[in-house]
């Protein structure tokens, strides 16, 4: 993408009511547009980065055997009737009346829905288990919507509802998003530690949430330091018929608590060595609510006595849009934004120090059409900007690689690679580091 044709309108100075570092960059880096109070546009950019993190969420999701569907995002109030949860709920919910007088709402999560489409088309215990997932946009009708895609009131989420004959089926189940969730959130280069927590008005007594430390984190979490640095279990398990209860019970054993959850006499026990106190930001929520909702809702399937028996339910949510923030959150400098490869807008800013410059030129377009070739995301500013202000927008928006290509480097037969997390730059040929590029994505 050549950014003299890109729509990529930054900012300066973040506006004087975006509080907090994600919500200031992401407004600087022209990735979204506030429409109304925790409403946003995505811009072309924070698009492409919601694009990435939604594709890896999809496909660790399908790895551990989800399958996905969409439902709709305006649902009947009957449904939440049926399941109780229609009061209860609160003011967060929004609720409207179409033309036909019928009530709906916006729907702020889906357990009602899918627990429908479940009982209207599974009746035996030997289409279990199940679990679909889908990814759309929900509304909360939050009080005091803030801090951008952190708290808006319109978010992007993945849900996914699994369905079982029994309690030990339903822990299984668990298990595959829970190990899940360990590999997505590692692949956005994030180190997410999960703790128990209060189950809210999901329902059920077993919940994990997954915090990423932060240093400008919404709440603080106390853990064992061991749990941040233990790796990604990876992608090669046996998801169908392995035991994954040894890699939660290795991530469990050891101490992790939200401040609502925190027992600092079992935290001070710990050994001060093992002990980390820190600020941390929820990505991901995981329920198992037993047969809250399909009790209710006569979700049952026949056993294999004969007898009909309410489905074992759980619930597992990821915040696609909010992870763009708390990456934010943990990843950036005074500079801007500093993104992993694996959800970076693009993998390579080329910087044309003199645009108009024959041998410059020459020299960015060699880059631009190799890199492209190679399958590389590319973003070539190729305007008539500044050196200071193109260096400026290149750190903002948070490229892993940036290509320096400038007159001087170029009379020596040499340009200048940057890498944007270390900041570390040093020249090479132009052939040597596109080799490095589009072969082995260094340089």
């Amino acid at each position: 993408m050549r950014l003299s044709r890109y729509f990529l309108p930054v900012l300066k100075e973040a506006p004087s009511d975006a509080q907090i570092v994600s919500h200031q960059l992401m407004l600087r880096a022209g990735m979204i547009r506030q429409e109304a109070a925790g409403i946003y546009a995505w811009l072309p950019l924070g698009l492409r980065v919601l694009n990435k993190i939604e594709q890896i969420v999809r496909e660790e999701m399908d790895r551990a055997g989800a399958i996905e569907l969409l439902m709709p995002t305006i649902q009947l109030a009957d449904l939440w009737r049926e399941s109780g949860r229609y009061d209860d709920y609160g003011d967060e919910m929004l609720r409207i009346t179409d033309r036909h007088k019928r009530e709906l709402l916006f729907g702020p999560t889906a357990e009602e829905v899918v627990t429908d489409i479940f009982r209207a088309s599974i009746k035996s215990y030997k289409d279990l288990p199940k679990n679909l997932y889908n990814i759309q946009w929900k509304f909360r009708d939050e009080r005091r919507p803030r801090f951008g895609v952190m708290r808006g009131r319109e978010f992007f989420m993945k849900d996914a509802y699994s369905f079982d004959l029994d309690a030990d089926g339903a822990r299984k189940s668990y298990n595959r998003m829970f190990v899940a969730y360990l590999n997505l959130f590692a692949r956005m280069g994030l180190k997410a530690v999960p703790m128990r927590a209060d189950t809210g008005p999901i329902g059920g007594d077993l919940s994990h949430e997954f915090i990423v430390l932060a240093e400008t984190g919404e709440s603080a979490v106390f853990c064992h330091k061991d749990l941040v640095e233990m790796p990604a279990p990876g992608p090669d398990l046996d998801w169908i018929n392995g035991d994954l209860q040894p890699i939660v019970n290795q991530r469990t054993a050891l101490y992790a608590a939200t401040e609502e959850m925190h027992d600092e006499a079992a935290f001070n026990a710990l050994p001060e060595a093992d002990r980390l106190s820190a600020r941390g930001i929820e990505v991901g929520h995981i329920f198992s609510f037993g047969t809250k909702y399909s009790e209710p809702m006569k979700a049952t399937v026949q056993g294999p006595d004969g007898q009909q028996v309410p489905v074992q339910m759980g619930s597992y949510g990821v915040g696609v849009s909010r992870l763009l923030g708390a990456i934010i959150e943990a990843s950036h400098d005074e500079g801007g934004i500093i993104w992993p490869e694996s959800v970076a807008p693009f993998d390579v800013g080329i910087v044309n120090m003199r645009q108009g410059d024959a041998a410059c030129d020459a020299a960015c377009e060699t880059a631009y059409n190799a890199l492209k070739t190679a399958g590389r995301d590319v973003l070539y500013d190729d305007t008539d900007a500044r050196g200071g202000a193109k260096f400026a927008t290149m750190d903002l928006i948070g490229l892993p690689w940036q290509l320096i290509v400038g007159p001087k480097g170029i009379a020596e037969g040499v340009v200048e690679i940057k890498n944007r997390k270390t900041g570390e730059r040093h020249t090479a040929s132009l052939e040597s580091v596109l080799d490095g590029l589009t072969k082995n994505k260094t340089a």
